[in-house]
């Protein structure tokens, strides 16, 4: 497996020895200086062109960098899906070669800024000095942002409200279903719960990561194994005390956000939908209705 300096070297010699290539980029973890390292970490690189068209209509120049096992070129998925792409503007290859190394590859004309947008990349080589000199790259752009009380009361309700679907989907034991509506619904507003507490113990200058990837390094121990135990997998015992798990977390940790940060939290809405979710786990199998009048 090639070492990010061998890799680096190539990455940079590619551009250097192709004048259709005026500049380049690296983005991602790479460019973190607060990521962690691993063998896993993407190299996460932006050729700057002036045309797209003859790399992606010729793309034997992207075998210099090695034996791939196997790629895939996202904006052509994007097409095929029917979303909204512009290979003029920007086209992509997501390379896993063979010696282990993943190259996230995509080459851009000057008129698209995505990959710059955030402020964290390293220029690699730069032709024509379109870029600042001083530039350091820096993950400001991700951490935490302080919620205001809308947002607050938006987390919180969106939580208790689609527990609705668990429930039903729950008793129903149609565990598709019901791990749509609690990993698309409720679990995400928990995650984003979690990560207002991490930001306000850290003074909203820390990020958690990709999918919260960082959030076991600022949650205390407890919190932490608390929140593992919010996922679970088929069996529907187990997921309904996954689901009890992050009620009672999500609870816990909006009371006290609430409480120290002067948020109003309607604790009558959280009552009245964590009663009627118990309710509907008591419910025998062959209930006419939900609730006798």
């Amino acid at each position: 497996m090639r070492d990010e300096k061998e890799m680096l070297g190539l990455i940079i010699e590619t551009a250097r020895l192709d004048e259709r290539i005026k500049a380049v980029w690296m983005n991602g973890s790479r460019a973190n200086p607060h990521a962690k390292r691993d063998l896993f970490q993407d190299y996460d690189i932006v050729y700057l062109v002036e045309e797209t068209k003859p790399f992606y209509e010729d793309a034997s120049w992207i075998d210099r960098f090695g034996e791939r096992l196997y790629a895939q070129r996202p904006d052509e998925v994007d097409r095929c899906n029917g979303l909204p792409v512009d290979f003029d503007q920007c086209y992509g290859w997501l390379i896993q070669l063979a010696d282990g190394n993943r190259l996230d590859l995509h080459v851009v004309t000057k008129q698209d800024h995505t990959f710059l947008e955030d402020g964290m990349y390293v220029v690699l080589l730069d032709k024509e000095h379109r870029f600042d000199e001083r530039h350091l790259p820096s993950d400001a752009f991700y951490y935490v942002k302080k919620p205001t009380q809308k947002q607050f009361w938006a987390c919180c309700n969106e939580f208790w409200w689609c527990l609705n679907n668990v429930a039903k989907g729950l008793w129903r034991k149609e565990v598709p279903y019901v791990h749509d509506a609690l990993y698309q619904g409720s679990h995400p507003q928990l995650i984003r719960l979690l990560y207002w507490q991490v930001g306000f113990a850290h003074d909203f200058q820390v990020s958690c990561g990709k999918s919260g990837k960082y959030l076991e390094d600022y949650l205390e121990r407890d919190v932490w194994n608390r929140f593992l135990h919010t996922y679970a997998g088929f069996e529907i015992a187990d997921l309904w005390q996954a689901v009890f798990c992050m009620c009672d977390l999500f609870m816990e940790t909006a009371q006290e956000l609430a409480k120290r940060y002067g948020y109003h939290y309607d604790q009558k809405e959280a009552d009245a939908a964590y009663a009627h979710l118990r309710h509907v786990h008591g419910l025998p199998a062959d209930a006419k209705a939900i609730y006798e009048r």
